[in-house]
C-alpha cells in the first residue's frame, strides 16, 4: 500500500478542533489532546495523516481548527500548504466545520472523494484501514455517503452505534465487505443495551470517519440543512475574493451548531458502512491509555520514571518528576509543570466537569 500512486480525487480533511478536556492537565486550551503524542512518540494530528501513507498528496490534504491552534498544528504537519489550513472563526461542532472544508474542495473539483478523519484516534493495523478506506471510496464515487464502522470487542456505552440494514456486496483487492445500508443511528446506549448491541452482530461503534463525494454532501446539506448549505455556497463564492475573511465569519455563525451526524448521517438515504477492524482507539480518558501503552505484570501503565511497590491497575504520567507510590490501586496521577492530578479511575470520564468548575475560579483558571 505503501508504494500506491497518489489519488487525484482523494482529499482527506482532518478535524483538529476540540480541547480534549478529559486529558486534563496534559491537554490545554492552547495545546489540545491532538498536539499530544499519546498513542506513540508522535502527536495523534501527526499520526492522523501519516497513516494516509501515500494515498494521497499533502496538497490535497486539509485541516479544520481553531485560530488559536494554527501555528502550533502547522509545525506538526509542515508539508501541508498553508492555503489547506481551515480556521473555524468559532467553534459549531462538525456540521459547519466539515461544510467549510467541502466549500473549498468542492470548487477545485466537485467530484472530490471527501475523507474526514478526526484527529484524536489511533489506528493499529494501517493495512486494514487502508483497505477499508478504499471500500469506502469505492461506494464514495457510486454516490454513497459512507461511514467506517468499527467491530465492537465490548459493550462500550460512551459510543454511539450504527446498525447496519442489507449489504451491497463487493469488496476492495485483500478481502473485507464493501458495505452495508445503514439502518439507523443511534445514541450512546446504557449498559444493558450496548451489551445486546455487541451480541446481535450488526452494530458498530461510530468513529466519526466519513467518506462522500463533494457535491453529493454539498446536495446533502441542501436536503437536510439548508441553511448550511446557503453559507457554504456565500463561502465557495467568495473563496479568492477581497472580503473573503469576512464573509465566512458572517456565514459561518449563520450555520446551525451541530453534528454532521445529527445534522445530516442520521437523516440521510444514501448512507453506507464499512465495517472496519483496524484496531481502532478513541483515547477519550486517560484509562484508554491502557489500550495503546504497555503494561508492566501489574497494570500498570507507566508513562514516567517510577519508583514503586505493591501497585495494581494504575496510570502514572510525568515528564520530569520520578512519581513514586507504594500499596495504590485504581488510579491516576498525572504530573505537569503546574498541576498534579490525583484521580481514581473510574473516574476519569469525570475529569471534563472538574475541568468546568476550575475554569469558573477566577485565581485557578489560568491552568486550563
Amino acid at each position: 500500500m505503501a508504494s500506491k500512486k497518489h489519488d487525484k480525487l482523494l482529499f482527506p480533511v482532518v478535524m483538529a478542533g476540540g480541547f480534549g478536556t478529559r486529558f486534563w492537565p496534559l491537554s490545554r486550551q492552547a495545546f489540545p489532546k491532538q498536539f499530544l503524542p499519546l498513542a506513540s512518540n508522535k502527536a495523534l494530528l501527526t499520526e492522523t495523516l501519516e497513516r494516509l501513507g501515500n494515498m494521497a498528496p499533502p496538497e490535497q490534504c486539509y485541516v479544520v481548527c481553531g485560530k488559536a491552534q494554527l501555528s502550533i498544528a502547522r509545525k506538526l504537519l509542515p508539508k501541508v500548504p498553508r492555503k489547506n489550513w481551515l480556521a473555524e472563526p468559532q467553534a459549531r461542532n462538525t456540521a459547519p466545520a466539515i461544510a467549510l472544508a467541502v466549500a473549498h474542495i468542492s470548487k477545485k473539483n466537485p467530484e472530490a472523494i471527501v475523507a474526514v478523519f478526526p484527529a484524536d484516534h489511533h489506528i493499529a493495523n494501517l493495512k486494514a484501514f487502508r483497505l477499508r478506506l478504499l471500500e469506502a471510496m469505492d461506494l464514495a464515487r457510486q454516490g454513497h455517503m459512507v461511514t467506517l464502522g468499527i467491530i465492537p470487542t465490548r459493550p462500550e456505552t460512551g459510543f454511539g452505534y450504527i446498525m447496519r440494514g442489507e449489504g451491497l456486496g463487493g469488496g476492495a483487492e485483500g478481502g473485507g465487505s464493501a458495505g452495508y445500508k445503514v439502518k439507523a443511528f443511534v445514541e450512546k446506549p446504557d449498559e444493558e443495551t450496548a451489551k445486546k448491541y455487541v451480541a446481535r452482530g450488526d452494530c458498530f461503534w461510530n468513529a466519526g470517519i466519513f467518506i462522500f463525494r463533494a457535491d453529493v454532501m454539498v446536495e446533502a446539506f441542501g436536503k437536510h440543512m439548508p441553511e448550511v448549505a446557503q453559507a457554504l455556497l456565500r463561502i465557495r463564492a467568495s473563496l479568492g475574493k477581497t472580503g473573503a475573511e469576512a464573509v465566512l465569519k458572517r456565514e459561518f455563525q449563520k450555520m446551525t451548531a451541530t453534528s454532521i451526524d445529527f445534522g445530516v448521517a442520521e437523516k440521510a438515504d444514501n448512507m453506507v458502512v464499512v465495517p472496519a477492524d483496524i484496531g481502532w482507539h478513541d483515547l477519550g480518558s486517560f484509562q484508554a491509555l491502557e489500550e495503546v501503552k504497555p503494561m508492566d505484570a501489574s497494570g500498570n501503565v507507566l508513562c514516567a520514571r517510577t519508583f514503586y511497590e505493591e501497585c495494581r491497575g494504575n496510570v502514572f504520567w510525568s515528564k520530569n518528576r520520578l512519581i513514586a507510590a507504594l500499596g495504590v490501586e485504581g488510579l491516576v496521577v498525572v504530573d505537569t509543570e503546574d498541576v498534579l492530578l490525583v484521580l481514581d479511575k473510574r473516574k476519569c470520564q469525570n475529569v471534563r466537569t472538574l475541568v468546568e468548575r476550575l475554569k469558573q475560579d477566577k485565581k485557578l483558571s489560568e491552568h486550563f
